[in-house]
């Protein structure tokens, strides 16, 4: 079994307003070289999505994170390393609007849609609805249903709306029906990414999904270079749940 691409990673350029290198620590050649020591053909460069204002990359940065792309690629593609550019989107509307522009969406290869806690909601009812009755479920039971039926629906909402490939550590945040979002992921042949960072997918969550035939990713969501690749946590989740491994798109069975 080989990890063939690392598809959620992090540089400098998750920054926002605050100074670059306290979220994430290195830069974009600093992932690539990892991921090459690794083994790895590809690597996605997957900053945090222009809402988020803590963490986001700021949507003029775009083109600029782009072009020093693909520069890079003009010296890792003959090495064995695709660099993409990917942005990991943040869900700010109940109608399933996420932040990133569609002019911008041209500049990416590969899209990522979450949920976070810092990222700035559509408008109040969104952020009441999806920033306000999340926290809230944590502590009253009552809310729980209410913010999943949401939630579940505001995902499902973006999957209709956007290209996304993949759903970054979907429950981990904010509670889904992952039995619903992955009927709806399924239609599109979005991924539903099992991290080796957060909780969800738990092994609970595969197990539930087991009966359909559902693609996966495993990702490091590396903050540091030296954690690009790390995958080893994610891959013992799906074991555990008995995945089967040719499900799991960027590992290559030998």
């Amino acid at each position: 079994m080989k990890l063939i691409g690392d598809y959620h990673t992090h540089t400098v350029y998750s920054s926002g307003f605050r100074k670059e290198g306290k979220h994430a620590t290195g830069t974009i050649r600093d992932n690539a070289e990892v991921a090459l020591s690794k083994g790895l053909r590809e690597i996605a460069i997957t900053e945090h999505g222009p809402s988020h204002y803590l963490y986001g990359l700021r949507e003029k940065r775009i083109p600029a994170v782009r072009e020093e792309i693909n520069r890079l690629n003009e010296e890792f593609i003959p090495k064995g390393l695709k660099i993409l550019l990917g942005v990991e989107s943040n869900l700010i509307g109940l109608d399933g609007t996420i932040d990133i522009e569609e002019e911008s969406l041209k500049y990416i290869d590969f899209l990522i849609m979450g949920y976070h806690y810092g990222a700035t909601p559509k408008g109040i009812r969104d952020g009441l609805g999806l920033y306000g009755l999340n926290p809230l479920s944590k502590c009253l039971s009552i809310c729980e249903k209410k913010a999943i039926e949401l939630n579940t629906k505001a995902y499902i909402r973006a999957l209709r709306k956007y290209p996304i490939d993949m759903i970054s550590h979907p429950g981990s945040k904010a509670k889904v029906d992952i039995v619903e979002l992955g009927k709806e992921t399924k239609k599109y042949g979005t991924a539903l990414e099992i991290s080796s960072k957060h909780s969800q997918l738990s092994v609970e969550s595969i197990k539930l999904l087991l009966d359909m035939d559902i693609v996966y990713m495993v990702n490091s969501d590396a903050h540091r270079p030296e954690d690009v690749g790390n995958v080893e946590n994610a891959i013992r989740k799906a074991k555990e749940a008995n995945l089967p491994l040719n499900r799991i798109k960027n590992i290559e069975i030998n």
